[in-house]
Formats: C-alpha cells, sequence, structure tokens
C-alpha cells in the first residue's frame, strides 16, 4: 500500500514539476567586486527542480558516478535526492516523524550533512532529535535530550573535523510551536555534541537560532537568528576548550526584510571565509565581519545552500526549487 502511494506521489510531482519549472530565477546582484572572485558576470540561478512544498537542509554527496544532491522537503516528511546524471528521485521517507498521529505542518527532517565516515546525518523535526543514517540502511539516535527534557526540533547543524556536531534547536518543528505543550525546555539553544557523545549547551541568548555554520579555522561559530524581531547574523568566537565567547552582530536583514519575503535562515561557509547566508529574498554573499558583497536574489523565500564538489556550484533551496550558481 505503501509502495503505490509513494509511486503515484512521484508520477504526480514529476509531472507537475516538468511542466511548471522555469529555467532561471531572478538575478544576481553585485554590490563589491570582491564577488567576482567566486562568481562570474555571466551567473545565473538556474532551477534544476520545482514542485515541493518547503526545501530545506542541502548537502552533497560524492559518489564515483559524479556526486548528487540531498536535501530535506519538511512538510512531505522526505528526503529528496537530485542528480545530473538521474534528475529526483525520492531517498527517503518519513525522513523525521516516525510517530502514528498527527504532527502538524512541518515534521520531516530539516538540516542534512555527512560526518567523518560520510554518513549522513540529520536534523529531525518530529522525533526532536539528531540521528546518523548507518551503513547498515539503519538510523541511531545522536542525542534527543538535554539535562533529561527532550530538545525542541533540532534545525540545522555542522560537524568539524574532530567529529563534534554543532546545532540550534528552535521550535519550528514543534505543531504549535512556542506554545506547544509537548516543549519541555523554555529556551531555544545552540549546542555543541561532542564526538564521545557529551551534550554542551554553548547558548541560549539567540532567540530563534536556525542556520549555522564554521569558519574555515573552526574557531569562530556563524550563527543566523531567524526572528522576525531581530533578523541577524552572528558570530561567536570558540575557545580552546571548545565553549563560546561573547557574540557579535555582523549583520540585520530588517531593511531587506521590507522589500522581500524571508528571513535569515541556513547558510554556508566558503573555504575562504565567505559566508553564503539565506536571508530575505535570496542568497546574501558576505564577509565575516559583515560587509557584504553581494545577493543572489531568487524572489523567493530561501532557506538554505551548500556547496557542490570542489565548491564549484553553490545550490539553493528556495521554497518549492531547487536551484544552482555555478561559481569560478
Amino acid at each position: 500500500m505503501r509502495t503505490a502511494f509513494v509511486f503515484v506521489f512521484l508520477f504526480s510531482f514529476a509531472s507537475a514539476a516538468s511542466a511548471q519549472t522555469p529555467e532561471t530565477l531572478g538575478r544576481i546582484e553585485r554590490l563589491d567586486p570582491a564577488l567576482d572572485q567566486w562568481v562570474s558576470e555571466d551567473a545565473k540561478i538556474e532551477v534544476l527542480a520545482a514542485g515541493f512544498t518547503w526545501c530545506e537542509g542541502p548537502v552533497w554527496v560524492d559518489d564515483k558516478q559524479g556526486g548528487y544532491l540531498l536535501f530535506s522537503d519538511i512538510p512531505r516528511n522526505s528526503i529528496f535526492q537530485w542528480s545530473q546524471r538521474d534528475g529526483i528521485h525520492l531517498f527517503m521517507q518519513p525522513s523525521g516523524y516516525t510517530g502514528v498521529s498527527y504532527y502538524g505542518l512541518e515534521p520531516g527532517s530539516n538540516g542534512l550533512a555527512l560526518d567523518r565516515l560520510g554518513r549522513l546525518t540529520a536534523c529531525e523535526h518530529g522525533d526532536r532529535r539528531i540521528s546518523v543514517l548507518t551503513r547498515g540502511g539503519g538510523k541511531r539516535t545522536l542525542v534527543d535530550q538535554y539535562q533529561g527534557r527532550r530538545l525542541n526540533s533540532p534545525n540545522d547543524l555542522v560537524i568539524d573535523s574532530a567529529g563534534d556536531i554543532y546545532f540550534t534547536d528552535p521550535i519550528y518543528g514543534l505543531p504549535e510551536r512556542a506554545s506547544d505543550p509537548r516543549r519541555e525546555l523554555d529556551f531555544c539553544g545552540v549546542y555543541r555534541l561532542a564526538a564521545d557523545g557529551n551534550l554542551t549547551l554553548l547558548t541560549k541568548q539567540l532567540t530563534r537560532p536556525n542556520g549555522i555554520g564554521l569558519s574555515p579555522d573552526e574557531k569562530t561559530l556563524v550563527v543566523a537568528q531567524s526572528d522576525p524581531d531581530k533578523p541577524i547574523w552572528m558570530t561567536f568566537p570558540i575557545k580552546q576548550d571548545k565553549t563560546l565567547g561573547d557574540g557579535t552582530q555582523i549583520a540585520d536583514a530588517s531593511d531587506a526584510m521590507k522589500q522581500s519575503q524571508g528571513l535569515p535562515d541556513g547558510l554556508a561557509v566558503h573555504s575562504s571565509g565567505t559566508i553564503f547566508a539565506s536571508g530575505p529574498g535570496g542568497i546574501f554573499v558576505m564577509t565575516m565581519d559583515g560587509k557584504l558583497l553581494g545577493r543572489m536574489i531568487t524572489g523567493q523565500r530561501t532557506s538554505n545552500c551548500t556547496f557542490g564538489k570542489d565548491e564549484k556550484t553553490l545550490y539553493i533551496t528556495a521554497d518549492s526549487y531547487v536551484c544552482r550558481v555555478k561559481l569560478k
């Protein structure tokens, strides 16, 4: 019965997407010549696939056939796979909620990453945990509680070279969000899950922490806040013991929100230290101290981005679209 459902779902999805998918979206806005280091003048925001409900959490996976992109469709409780070779396929369903009752509008997985062994590690809204997909195809729970209380709904994550996982835990996956009776923590935290399984609360300074990334030297943590009352990006120095120093606000999206839909969300940090961060209307390209170099304007509520192999491509999830921008 479930197999038939998935087949019909994919057939309908593919038909609708192919009939409505534009070739490109929006435009690229240059605000500083430094953007030319990564984005050529003729670069476009290419649409790879469309017809999703709300795309999130893209991650690139290398393989011998050229690699593929995985990304979450949170409302559909699914992870999809795209490759140049095979197009779109359903990779996993369910992806973030395995219960038997209704669990709100955003039950699925959100942020995705690969650990040091190349295993898919996911923030799961409905099951309120960080999980890892083992080589045999089964899942393991890495963490689902802090001091005996269940996490809110892990949102995004980044993994350092030692295997430690930094992640954010806002309330967006709870069916009734901040007022949900199932909520057990009265704050939205940023955490570090050490490779040995020890969980540390790094900060609860941010009211709605969301996207997260590390500087190339792993000495700075970058966090986006998706609070409409304070839509900002912050950096935190990482101390020797991997606790955080005082945070610094590097950019504010309040003015951009007056012109476009969306909030600071997911982000990716280039090996040069340049931040590619989703925000109102597209991707904001900025330095580590917040200088805005340009924007990739999708015209959509843009959720996240990730780099492909050798940082030659930026993959973007924007509402119902999956896009790419070829980089230098």
